[in-house]
């Protein structure tokens, strides 16, 4: 079975930063994509980063150029640095994994911009 841990949300000033990880449990291979999903309130989910196999990146195009994403594989953590925070980056931020026999999906971890 396999769990998702996020961390590192919070509330931060427009303009400001935060790093979100997510750390995975039970056995899963590099290869595996892991991703970043977040959703506003009255909103769907939607894609915010990917990474697969540890090199392969893809992003939102709201978020290029201000969010990068990153992989441990020896730790199991995908990490997303947000720089440049926006108040429409407000949202629920869920870590999400694909494996063969299917899709994991993190508790979700709230980040607010705001002054």
């Amino acid at each position: 079975q396999v769990q998702l841990v996020e961390s590192g949300g919070g509330l931060v000033q427009p303009g400001g930063s935060l790093r979100l990880s997510c750390t995975a449990s039970g056995k899963i291979l590099s290869i595996n994509p892991m991703g970043w999903y977040r959703q506003a309130p009255g909103k769907q989910r939607e894609l915010v980063a990917r990474i697969i196999s540890g090199i392969i990146t893809n992003y939102a195009d709201s978020v290029k150029g201000r969010f990068t994403i990153s992989r441990d594989n020896a730790k199991n953590t995908v990490y997303l640095q947000m720089n440049s925070l926006k108040p429409e980056d407000t949202a629920v931020y869920y870590c999400n994994l694909l494996v063969d026999t299917g899709i994991y999906w993190g508790q979700g971890t709230q980040v607010t911009v705001s002054s």
